[in-house]
């Protein structure tokens, strides 16, 4: 490919771009014309090929230079070896080109220099050159969703623009490559990628450095390669996968002409001992090399920094191993590079900031000696290893070459007197000696409930410190709990952990309540009657709204909260709103939160807003729950009611709301403060319907996915038509099929790249631990719970023959009644219409694409299902009664986790058994994971098929409810809430995707074909109507 110096961000050439002639790895055009410009060029000996316009235009915009004169100039070039390709441009006639080929007929093309110097040879807008001679590259770390929150904060935000701030502040720092990393379950990964890119391109201060394209999906990384400007980084491939995996990407990225980090993974693991990093990457090296014609020089390898200071002896020689695996690689390895994530180093010492720069510093002054060319560091963070103090400098020597068995203590020990952060380190037989509340305290923080009946008593006898049994819970249990609380919000302790807390703090009070029962008699026996005292901060109605069974994520809320000394007065699922509103009256509430997972539920949400305002009740309502969001309750919800609306993320933010609710001296700045961001909220989004683009219904349609059914790939019949029910399934071959990282999420335990799947998370330093200890737990009780058939699994799938037409989708009972007679079934189908960007090919996307149209002559079929696991409601009855929240919410994680894994594991016996069209398929889970398989099993409600109403045709169709006892709500939720379903698709160019707004015209005639109002329609599909209903 030839390439004109004309950049991106419309700048031109600049002598200092050009340090190098080695840096062109393709052909560079250098246009020349009036002779003083080619004189002045002549310097540029990198050029490669010329092409001359013929001096400059005159007045009427002809061009003077005979044929014979541009000749001349161009031969002088050839003569001096300076070109091999030669041509014209303005002014350009035959007559000259005739010429110009007779005065280098005899001339010989340019010899380009040899390129192997042993240089990493990398640009942006300028070259960046990395030699034997060239210093400790630093990769700026900051631009990761993952690694900085206010990065992901401007991300998610959608301010792309204020987050090149980020970048450029790293380039100023000192940055010579930016690591860009998208990688967030919340983000379209390839999108965000492509987007921050092409926003770099436009800055020249930024796009003057080299990238780093950094992610674990492959998909990601060829985004930002598709628009990345210069030569980049890709971060990262291994052999985790296996060779044929990682080959495959190789070739890719050569293709895109990006070098390449390669991680010390095999399929083995991550490498830890020095022999194995080495082994692994002279593997991979000459894979690369010799299979793949890799230019070594592009390739780097990241040996794996681990956490070194962790108590733990195995992990005393992590710093040592990485060094000494980087000596030996740039020893045996010609041509490749090291680097490595330096934040990993240190991971036991976070919240210590003085103590791992320190040896963050100090790694990076031996391993620099050793071999390490390049590191992923927060750009000017770094200390010079001559100024950290020269005590805190001979500690880190000492931990990091594992001088001292004692190093981790000592260390420690001088953070706690010279930095902040530091915390002294109770041994695990010395707790029991300290005084009774110390003992409280830390067995509510650690979640020991062996000795907590004792103490609490032990501390009840004591008339003289607590002459009343409440007296215990306002003092050391309260204070015990506020300091778990607090440590949860700082993120320093997690979900279980608290819930463990919750655990000893219900037993605690459970053994003080006979003895303040018996209290209160007496003190009203005496007095004739007393006021009802209330040791608690505030008193806050929770429910899940009605039409939802979804609670997980309001149980937790529930448990933080009552941690934090709120009385919490728990409804359950299915709350119509005047019971919400009678308990909240009742129980004289400070506050009502409301919760919900489905889309019908954020209606349900604005009615009980509205029946607030119209009786005047005036508490704070808070908002949450997996569909919604700030911007809906800012929209939807806030202005039906006058008092403070607030969406609330998540369980640990839950308890500063409330609390700065409740508290007088700044409750009314906080919801003035509340009510300008929701004002900012709503004009945001409304200008955003404004600027938003849309194709017609009509137009959508012309530009959907066109499949050829006559020539291409013909569709399977499955192996019965109609419908198989299973009345008890096997739980124990759904356990393999459980996809964990979900579980992980309910528990709010999330581990950063590379540790945010299962089961990389266990080796996450900041969650590892704890999500080890929850996995444990679970496995426990899942062995319990199916080896005592606690739990039940039960299904239904069918198949019928079905034909499209237009965006729906007819199925019949039997073949031959195919046009012949009317459908026994129609499903309906919405259809993409925003418009796509003007670099994008993708069609506009309906479901009904992806079946064969009614006049193609193609038979085609559609299959449905429905799985759930029953049982987990009566189990979760069980716990309530001994006051275990912690296992009511692990029993229902375990069952949403059991339907999931039937549903995959069901969608995987109809690819090969039922349906069969995919007999030899053979995927591990890991290719499920990523959706390798054909076909697709979307469900209504959810992005490709927004209308939770198509359920009712399921249903109906099935017979789902009698068949397996799967129930649905009057917002059509599955009953029981573990419960999966949604409709079989067998073509190969299926996908999953997203119909994202739609507009009125669509909204129209989708009412029509489904022989609904328009208003009806618009309840339903709400979440996405792309323009505002009143």
């Amino acid at each position: 490919m030839l390439r004109q110096l004309f950049l991106h961000s419309r700048c031109c050439l600049k002598k200092n771009m050009l340090p190098d002639p080695y840096l062109f790895l393709e052909p560079l055009w250098i246009r020349v014309g009036v002779p003083s410009q080619a004189r002045q060029e002549r310097h540029l000996s990198l050029v490669f090929p010329t092409v001359s316009h013929f001096g400059l235009p005159n007045t009427f915009g002809g061009y003077d230079e005979t044929p014979e004169v541009t000749a001349k100039h161009i031969k002088n070039f050839a003569l001096d070896g300076l070109v091999n390709i030669v041509g014209g441009c303005c002014g350009t006639t035959p007559a000259h080109i005739r010429k110009i080929a007779e005065a280098v007929k005899f001339c010989k093309p340019r010899v380009p220099p040899s390129l192997s110097q042993g240089c990493m040879l990398l640009s942006g807008l300028e070259p960046f050159r990395i030699g034997p001679y060239t210093n400790f590259v630093n990769i700026g770390e900051r631009c990761n969703v993952a690694g900085s929150r206010k990065f992901a904060k401007l991300i998610m935000a959608g301010n792309y623009e204020e987050a090149l701030g980020v970048a450029k502040l790293q380039v100023e720092m000192g940055a010579q490559i930016l690591d860009i990393n998208m990688d967030d379950g919340m983000l379209d990964g390839p999108a965000a990628m492509t987007r921050f890119c092409n926003l770099i391109s436009s800055e020249p201060d930024i796009a003057k450095v080299p990238l780093c394209i950094d992610s674990s999906n492959f998909s990601v990384i060829e985004a930002g390669l598709k628009c990345c400007q210069g030569k980049c980084i890709v971060n990262s491939i291994s052999l985790k996968e296996g060779e044929e995996d990682f080959l495959e990407k190789a070739r890719k990225i050569k293709l895109y002409g990006a070098a390449v980090v390669v991680m010390a993974f095999d399929e083995v693991g991550q490498a830890t001992e020095t022999e194995t990093k080495i082994a692994i990457c002279s593997r991979a090296y000459h894979l690369l090399v010799e299979k793949v014609h890799f230019n070594p020089n592009d390739i780097i390898f990241d040996p794996n920094i681990l956490t070194i200071g962790t108590g733990m002896e195995e992990h005393n020689l992590y710093a040592i191993n990485f060094i000494n695996a980087t000596k030996t690689i740039k020893e045996t390895l010609p041509g490749a590079r090291i680097s490595g994530g330096l934040s990993n180093l240190s991971f036991s010492f976070r919240g210590m900031d003085a103590i791992r720069e320190a040896m963050h510093g100090v790694f990076l002054y031996h391993a620099i000696k050793y071999g390490m060319d390049m590191g992923i560091v927060n750009a000017g963070n770094l200390p010079v290893y001559d100024d950290i103090h020269k005590e805190l400098l001979q500690l880190c020597e000492n931990l990091i070459w594992n001088k001292d068995p004692d190093a981790t203590e000592k260390l420690l020990h001088y953070a706690q007197n010279h930095a902040q952060g530091g915390k002294k380190v109770v041994q695990t037989d010395e707790w029991r000696k300290s005084s009774v509340e110390e003992r409280l305290e830390y067995a509510l923080i650690k979640g020991i409930e062996k000795y907590v009946t004792a103490d609490t008593e032990e501390a009840r006898l004591n008339q003289e410190k607590y002459p009343r049994p409440l007296n215990v819970i306002e003092g050391p249990l309260m204070n015990g709990m506020k300091i778990v609380g607090d440590l949860f919000g700082a993120g320093k302790m997690f979900l279980p952990q608290v819930i463990k807390s919750a655990r000893v703090m219900k037993k605690a009070v459970g053994h003080l309540i006979p003895y303040m029962e018996k209290e209160r008699e007496e003190r009203r026996a005496k007095r004739g009657s007393i006021e009802e005292e209330d040791p608690y901060q505030g008193t806050i109605v929770l429910a899940t709204v009605k039409g939802d069974v979804h609670d997980i994520g309001k149980n937790i809320v529930g448990v933080v909260l009552g941690c934090n000394n709120f009385r919490v007065i728990d409804l359950g699922v299915m709350t119509p709103c005047d019971k919400i509103l009678r308990a909240a009256v009742e129980n004289k509430a400070d506050i009502i939160g409301l919760s919900g997972l489905i889309t019908p539920s954020l209606d349900e949400m604005i009615f009980v807003a509205k029946e607030m305002e119209r009786l005047a009740i005036k508490i704070p309502l808070l908002i949450g729950g997996a569909t919604t969001s700030k911007t809906h309750t800012a929209v939807k919800i806030a202005p039906r009611y006058s008092a403070p609306v607030i969406h609330v993320l998540d369980a640990s933010k839950s308890v500063v709301v409330c609390s700065q609710l409740l508290d007088n001296s700044v409750k009314d700045d906080f919801f003035e403060e509340i009510l300008e961001e929701y004002e900012e909220i709503r004009q945001e989004h409304y200008e955003s319907l404004k600027e938003r683009r849309y194709l017609s219904l009509q137009q959508a349609r012309r530009k959907g996915f066109h499949n050829d059914w006559l020539s291409g790939h013909k569709p399977v019949k499955p192996k019965f038509i109609g419908t198989k029910v299973f009345e008890d399934y096997d739980l124990k071959r759904l356990v393999e099929y459980i996809d964990w990282k979900p579980f992980f999420d309910v528990w709010q335990l999330r581990g950063k790249y590379p540790n945010r799947s299962f089961p990389k998370i266990f080796s996450d330093k900041t969650v590892g631990e704890e999500a080890r200890r929850v996995y444990n737990d679970a496995q426990d009780l899942l062995k319990t719970l199916i080896n005592q058939k606690k739990l039940q699994a039960r299904g239904v799938v069918g198949f019928w023959p079905a034909q499209s037409v237009q965006d729906d989708i007819h199925l019949y009972a039997m073949e031959e009644a195919v046009g012949s007679s009317e459908p026994i079934a129609k499903f309906y189908g919405l259809r993409q219409q925003a418009e796509k960007d003007s670099a994008c090919t993708d069609p506009y996307y309906c479901l009904s694409d992806f079946i064969a149209p009614m006049d193609s002559g193609i038979r085609d079929y559609l299959g449905l299902f429905a799985v759930a696991c029953f049982g987990v409601d009566e189990l979760c009855n069980e716990f309530r009664k001994q006051d275990d929240e912690y296992n009511i919410i692990m029993v229902k994680a375990l069952g949403d986790r059991l339907a999931e894994a039937f549903a995959e594991e069901l969608h995987e016996r109809v690819r090969r058994e039922f349906w069969a069209y995919s007999i030899t398929e053979q995927l591990n889970l890991s290719d499920l994971r990523r959706i390798k398989y054909e076909g697709i099993r979307p469900a209504p409600g959810y992005p490709s098929q927004p209308d939770h109403t198509e359920k009712l045709t399921m249903w109906k169709l099935a017979n789902i409810e009698e068949t397996t006892g799967i129930g649905l709500t009057e917002s059509l939720a599955m009953v029981p809430a573990s419960a999966v379903s949604g409709l079989y698709f067998s073509s190969p160019n299926s996908k999953y995707f997203a119909v994202g707004k739609i507009c009125k015209d669509q909204v129209e005639d989708y009412a029509l074909r489904k022989k609904l109002s328009v208003a009806e329609v618009e309840k339903w599909l709400g979440p996405v109507l792309g323009y505002d209903t009143e």
